[in-house]
């Protein structure tokens, strides 16, 4: 089974393009914004150290009205401070790296050849290590601020500017992946980038039968694990600055 990890910055159209895999072209999408919404239901560990970690901060974080976390006050109090940001990805990040785990192996279990792994904090997290092959999806800033803007109007400019600024730059991110998605121009642009990369990525049928051979599936997980590892150590995780 051949695993794609997903990332984009934040409104880059990461959604859309998950979306059309998983629509267009049937392909099993693990998706961990869905999945880190579930972790933090009501009932849930990790929506319980939300609560102990933020409430005396925060004092709407909880809904009256359900009991379930209010997401825009607890993004104000995260979102261009660095130690609660931290503080909440160690919260949230086990859980969601648990039930991704949990639903890779299902999709394994039911002989999918390929399953995307669509994680914002793809790199953040080195989930990319578990991925034969990484696409980000990028565009111009001022495009990304427009689209976060009408996304979330009660952002002002200065908001949607530090929620892009507290993730890692398109340029990193384009840097560390295989393939890139532009998604600066116009939906049919962004479509036909989809529909060429999807056609350049599907494995082919001896790739998948081997891959369910244990012998060849773990040597595969593991010489894509080390690739990985080896590309950040020496490769870098940072693009090189021009000299002048």
């Amino acid at each position: 089974m051949l695993i794609v990890g997903l990332t984009g910055g934040i409104a880059t159209g990461k959604s859309t393009v998950s979306s059309t895999l998983k629509d267009k072209y049937n392909i099993s999408v693990i998706d961990a914004d869905v999945i880190a919404k579930e972790v933090v239901n009501p009932g849930r560990k990790a929506y319980q150290r939300i609560i102990e970690t933020f409430g005396d901060e925060v004092p709407d974080l909880v809904s009256e009205s359900d009991g379930s976390l209010n997401r825009p006050a607890l993004g104000k109090a995260v979102f261009g401070n660095k130690a609660n940001l931290s503080k909440l990805n160690s919260i949230v990040h086990p859980a969601v790296r648990k039930e991704i785990f949990w639903q890779l192996f299902k999709a394994y279990i039911s002989f999918n050849d390929i399953v995307i792994l669509d994680v914002p904090l793809l790199f953040e997290a080195t989930m990319h290590r578990l991925c034969g092959l990484v696409i980000t999806v990028s565009c111009e800033r001022i495009k990304q601020i427009e689209r976060l803007k009408l996304r979330n109007p009660e952002l002002s400019e200065d908001d949607a500017n530090k929620r892009i600024d507290s993730q890692m730059s398109n340029e990193e991110r384009n840097y560390r992946a295989d393939l890139v998605i532009d998604n600066s121009k116009t939906e049919k642009d962004l479509q036909d980038s989809i529909d060429s990369i999807v056609h350049e990525i599907r494995p082919g049928m001896l790739y998948t039968l081997l891959d369910y051979f244990p012998p060849f599936g773990l040597v595969s997980a593991l010489y894509t694990f080390a690739t990985r590892s080896f590309r950040d150590k020496y490769k870098g995780t940072k693009p090189h600055k021009k000299l002048d």
